[in-house]
């Protein structure tokens, strides 16, 4: 049977959340059919089903699976995860390698694109990485979300000797916690979860408790909390001519007085996707670990249960197994 021609599960978004047995399996003829073997659910999938950018079809971008039909045969059987924004690298974003910006690209499970809640997802071949023996399923799943932790570097310049605060002790606060820990020391997260906080402990991280906080100072505040509230306690943390990397994206508006930005003359900077290799190369060396972050695994027949429990408060990861 051609690939065209298959049902699969998958988890569809449409005003509702729904697990469709016989869902029609969609190949675009350049793209790669990837056997997905594991997804992840992030707040970015959550805030889907609460209006971020209307999506509508199969959400998920966080994934790791096996090549099953590619023109590049290379490709075939390998085991690979992929980046999510599909560029059309014939806009003047896409030729001043700007292409995760480009306005007619989709992204994976978020924009014009199914996603990888499904047994298989077509994703374009320049997109995909392939994943080393020596890091599991089950850590190959942090690869999108660690890439996007290493993009701060990206951005903005840590030196050893910056303090550094991360506001936020979700899945995306304590992978970026682990990987600014490779450049500075001088580095505190602030959380309200303790049990999320000692699992910094490990790496010898330092953390406050939010009800504990005192009055702490940064050159540099790293926004993760997920909350409305994040930006304006990121801007009451930094100090004068520091700056705030904003990771939150939140399905809504808010209202925030910005006059203290002006004042200390704050930047910030929004962050979102980030470069796959360093994060791959952490996670094969160890020198970032994810598998304690891991809440809970579901099969994919238990997506809506799986989502229901990741939407809780206090859980960390929930990954879906095919």
């Amino acid at each position: 049977m051609k690939p065209e021609g298959k049902l699969m599960r998958a988890l569809v978004y449409d005003k509702k959340l729904e697990l469709q047995p016989n869902y029609p399996l969609h190949y675009t003829a350049n793209e790669a059919l990837i056997r997905v073997t594991m997804a992840g659910i992030c707040n970015t999938d959550i805030e889907i089903t609460r209006g971020y950018m209307k999506f509508t079809g199969i959400p998920g971008h966080e994934f790791i699976g096996i090549v099953e039909k590619a023109n590049n045969t290379e490709l075939i059987g390998r085991r690979i995860t992929g980046e999510i924004n599909c560029a059309c690298h014939e806009c003047d974003y896409c030729l001043n390698n700007l292409s995760n910006h480009c306005p007619n690209r989709s992204v994976l499970g978020i924009l014009n694109h199914n996603g990888a809640f499904a047994d298989y997802i077509s994703v374009p071949e320049e997109n995909l990485h392939i994943v080393p023996d020596s890091i599991s399923d089950e850590e190959a799943v942090f690869i999108e979300p660690l890439a996007a932790a290493f993009e701060i570097f990206e951005q903005v310049n840590i030196s050893e000797n910056d303090m550094v605060v991360v506001l936020g002790d979700g899945k995306l606060g304590l992978l970026i916690a682990q990987v600014i820990a490779l450049k500075t020391k001088h580095l505190t997260v602030i959380g309200k979860h303790h049990n999320k906080l000692q699992i910094l402990d490990k790496p010898g991280i330092n953390t406050i408790h939010l009800n504990e906080t005192t009055d702490i100072e940064a050159d540099i505040v790293i926004e993760a909390t997920g909350s409305s509230s994040g930006l304006s306690m990121a801007i009451d943390t930094v100090r004068p001519k520091g700056t705030i990397v904003l990771k939150t994206t939140i399905a809504g508006y808010q209202n925030i007085n910005l006059s203290k930005v002006v004042v200390n003359e704050i930047t910030i900077t929004g962050s979102r996707c980030g470069p796959f290799k360093p994060a791959i190369e952490a996670l094969a060396s160890k020198s970032v670990a994810v598998l304690p972050l891991i809440s809970k695994i579901y099969t994919i027949d238990e997506a809506l249960e799986a989502f229901e429990f990741a939407s809780k408060p206090g859980v960390l990861k929930v990954l879906l197994k095919f």
